[in-house]
């Protein structure tokens, strides 16, 4: 088979904008590749080491690559992306120099060409990411998330994904009830259920993202503890009321005599208001959901938010904030923010 080749040189703060509309076209498969010089400052406060292979694209830039089936009308299709990007600028993305081209290719000189850059690589002092075809021996006290992303989704080491992987390694006791908001390929359940959340359900409106998290759970072992499903946040939240006021509150379905922990049910197996919901998606979708996540979380439950431009900082700060949450913590790597905020 054969496929459009779409390629895009463009800021590193663009990929995940871009990505999202790639992915939103039909793209069969979106591969991305960042500045591998030395000289990028990485995160080395845990003794990391970073084998990541050289190349020679400029720092602070990347080179996306979709694919698309041949028989799809290419003209349109960019055409369409480039709209979309010339849109970015005015969301507070720096798209300066992005170019655009397509080519025809084959199906081998893409399908697994990706895989070779993707390295097990220790995210935070207890996550590690490996991918499923590596082999790796686990420390002590290390927890190693499985991970098949398929040519679907990112490896779990964008900077967004960094950031809420250590933030829920600071937040998570154990025993807790999460919702992992815009899941994707599911990383950031796994990592709630790993590091020892009771249960983790698991939203993304996305059926790829949905057939890929299921996957994904299975792969560590944690299908039972992580429920993924095809919703957002508030149908999440209303189905949970109806089904409370079908006969599930209190924990008993009352039509087939099954007890499950505190007021949750068989649809929704965790019990609203949890105690984290973690999302990692665009500002502008975050800001649209503050309320839905302050009707999720129990007083003092913790929001960890990220997918956060350093532009729109401020506003997402001042829309928590509105909403009566206060915010306890901010981190930030490269131009991306995640902030860890507690429900008043």
């Amino acid at each position: 088979m054969r496929w459009h080749e779409i390629t895009i040189h463009t800021t590193e703060e663009a990929i995940e904008p871009i990505s999202n509309f790639l992915h939103e076209l039909g793209a069969g498969g979106v591969a991305i590749e960042e500045s591998g010089t030395l000289r990028k400052e990485r995160d080395t406060s845990l003794g990391q080491w970073y084998e990541l292979p050289l190349n020679d694209i400029p720092e602070g830039r990347a080179v996306i690559q979709a694919y698309f089936p041949e028989e799809t009308d290419i003209e349109q299709l960019v055409g369409t992306l480039k709209q979309s990007i010339g849109r970015l600028p005015e969301l507070g993305f720096d798209t300066t120099g992005t170019t655009t081209e397509a080519r025809i290719v084959d199906d081998e000189d893409w399908a697994d060409a990706w895989k070779r850059y993707y390295k097990p690589v220790r995210i935070s002092e207890k996550l590690t990411v490996k991918p499923t075809w590596e082999r790796y021996e686990a420390r002590e006290g290390e927890q190693v998330i499985e991970l098949d992303p398929g040519m679907a989704f990112g490896t779990g080491t964008h900077a967004t994904t960094v950031l809420c992987l250590r933030a829920l390694e600071r937040v998570v006791r154990g025993g807790e009830d999460v919702i992992d908001v815009g899941t994707g390929s599911g990383i950031l359940a796994i990592a709630a259920a790993k590091l020892g959340a009771r249960h983790v359900l698991a939203l993304d409106l996305d059926p790829v993202a949905v057939s890929s998290a299921h996957e994904n759970a299975r792969l560590n072992g944690l299908e039972t503890r992580i429920t993924v499903l095809q919703s957002d946040l508030l149908k999440a939240i209303r189905d949970s009321e109806a089904e409370a006021a079908d006969g599930f509150a209190g924990g008993v379905a009352q039509d087939a005599g099954t007890k499950l922990p505190g007021g949750s049910s068989p649809t929704i197996p965790v019990q609203i208001p949890v105690q984290i919901v973690v999302a990692n998606i665009l500002a502008e979708i975050l800001l649209k959901f503050v309320d839905d996540v302050r009707e999720a979380l129990e007083p003092g439950g913790y929001y960890i938010a990220s997918g956060i431009i350093a532009s729109k900082e401020a506003e997402v700060a001042a829309a928590l904030e509105k909403a009566r949450f206060t915010i306890e913590e901010v981190s930030r790597e490269q131009d991306w923010v995640a902030i860890v905020a507690r429900k008043r």
